[in-house]
């Protein structure tokens, strides 16, 4: 994709009225997440009538604050850290990828007053790689075992992927493992050598990420075998410690970025009634805020 900045001057002005489609993203913090721009973005390419806001909201305020949106007459929101978990459970309703993951990221609020649940990031990691030409297929290692990881193993093994994790707290592997039929444990001082059996690697955790624990991670990469497909969720930096070393290998890449822009795509479509397009010109106006 092209990483020229697009002439913002071509889109319309965005619409607010009266009558305006509200949505918007809750998290504690939330003035990191770029999910108010690439929707904002949508509503006035589209020409729709409708706003995306930030909501910073404290975890002991959760639960007031989605009853509150819901009687304020929004369509819905995004859940970003540290309410995943309390949005599954205040759900009236969890959809099939929801219940896999574990977590809620997508709020639905429907007429009848009841909340729909939904996990979007299993499926817009998927859709990333699909869009940058490397369908899942045979065999993926996935590093980490939180909420991200979950998302992402359920939504690869829905697609007939055998999926292995490897953590650095063995405790946490065995526990998705248990949650997750099917999925394998490789301990984390042994995944390398192994990874010449893998056909994708991903990173799930924030190592390598700027600002995150360990920006310098940089695992060896020696034995992968030539056709490993190596993606990262991280997107800032661009080219993480990872990625860079699978480029210097050869190796296929996909960054993070593409799961920010395509899981995004369904709430749009519940909240605003359009099905929104990923393209180069999208992913450079995000970009460009990074």
């Amino acid at each position: 994709m092209s990483s020229k900045q697009p002439d913002l001057t071509a889109l319309p002005r965005q619409i607010v009225t009266g009558k305006a489609r509200l949505a918007g993203v809750l998290g504690w913090p939330v003035s990191h997440s770029r999910s108010p721009r690439l929707h904002n973005y949508w509503l006035a390419r589209y020409g729709i009538d409708g706003v995306y806001v930030p909501l910073p909201v404290k975890p002991e305020q959760f639960a007031q604050a989605v009853k509150g949106l819901q009687a304020a007459g929004f369509r819905g929101a995004n859940v970003t850290i540290p309410h995943k978990e309390a949005a599954y459970a205040l759900a009236d309703e969890l959809d099939h990828s929801a219940r896999r993951a574990g977590a809620v990221n997508t709020f639905i609020f429907e007429e009848n007053g009841s909340i729909r649940g939904l996990s979007t990031d299993g499926d817009g990691f998927v859709a990333s790689l699909e869009s940058a030409g490397h369908a899942p297929t045979g065999k993926a290692l996935l590093l980490g075992a939180g909420g991200a990881a979950r998302s992402v193993a359920a939504a690869l093994q829905d697609r007939g992927v055998q999926v292995a994790v490897s953590n650095r707290t063995q405790d946490r592997a065995e526990a998705l493992a248990q949650a997750l039929s099917g999925l394998d444990v490789v301990p984390w001082d042994m995944w390398e050598e192994q990874l010449g059996s893998y056909d994708l690697l991903v990173n799930t955790t924030s190592l390598g990420m700027e600002g995150g624990p360990d920006p310098m991670f940089r695992p060896s990469l020696q034995h992968a075998a030539p056709h490993l497909v190596v993606a990262d969720i991280v997107y800032v930096p661009r080219l993480t410690p990872l990625l860079a070393e699978a480029e210097q290998k050869g190796l296929k890449t996909v960054g993070g970025l593409g799961m920010l822009l395509h899981q995004a795509r369904l709430g749009f479509r519940e909240w605003y009634g359009h099905d929104p397009e990923v393209d180069a010109e999208l992913e450079a106006y995000v970009r460009a805020s990074l």
